[in-house]
């Protein structure tokens, strides 16, 4: 076994957890679930069968990561935050065959106490705020607060505010600025934001 878990975890037979990753108390990985490398899963997470979790993916305490959800590698979880798959559920009609899907993408962070509603994309270094609620899709780099979320910035992969507008002047191509703990430079255009050239700072 090339992952660690507390003795009070349960990681049942099938499940695929990668080299470093480490299982914290009374967590319970079912058996279809694939995990990566590097990855930690806080005290009392839940891990569904449909699950794929990439590399160095930190989800904290009491976070259920259920069936049809797929995290991509260094994605952040925050306690407490909050999974769906169901869009309309009843306790009374059964609904597993209409599961909506989950993606969030590379880097992106979600914060404490955040709700993600199915069928959604979180893009690549987006940032949702603690305790935001987000119903639609978010754009790579977009920082999002708010019940129901709303964009109200953009993020570097440092997790730093940049200093952009939301959207692109009207009279200007493109936008550009720098994120100033790593040198990377970040470029608005019309489809968003995208990093444009990295930087040499550590």
């Amino acid at each position: 076994m090339t992952y660690w878990k507390h003795d009070s975890a349960i990681v049942d037979d099938g499940a695929q957890l990668g080299a470093g990753t480490k299982v914290w108390h009374f967590a319970h990985v079912s058996p279809g679930a694939r995990i990566g490398e590097r990855c930690s899963l806080g005290q009392g997470v839940y891990v569904g069968n449909d699950v794929s979790i990439g590399d160095n993916v930190r989800i904290q305490n009491n976070v259920s990561v259920y069936d049809a959800v797929t995290l991509e590698s260094d994605v952040f979880c925050g306690p407490s935050m909050v999974f769906t798959n169901v869009y309309n559920p009843r306790a009374a009609v059964a609904r597993k065959n209409e599961y909506r899907r989950t993606l969030v993408k590379q880097g992106a962070t979600l914060g404490a106490n955040c709700t993600i509603v199915c069928g959604t994309t979180i893009g690549a270094y987006a940032f949702v705020g603690a305790g935001a609620v987000v119903t639609a899709d978010v754009a790579p780099f977009a920082l999002v607060v708010g019940v129901p979320a709303r964009q109200i910035g953009w993020m570097t992969r440092h997790g730093e505010r940049l200093e952009l507008p939301l959207v692109l002047p009207a009279d200007t191509d493109l936008c550009y600025a720098e994120c100033k703990q790593t040198g990377d430079v970040y470029r608005l255009g019309p489809d968003g934001v995208a990093l444009a050239r990295e930087g040499d700072r550590s």
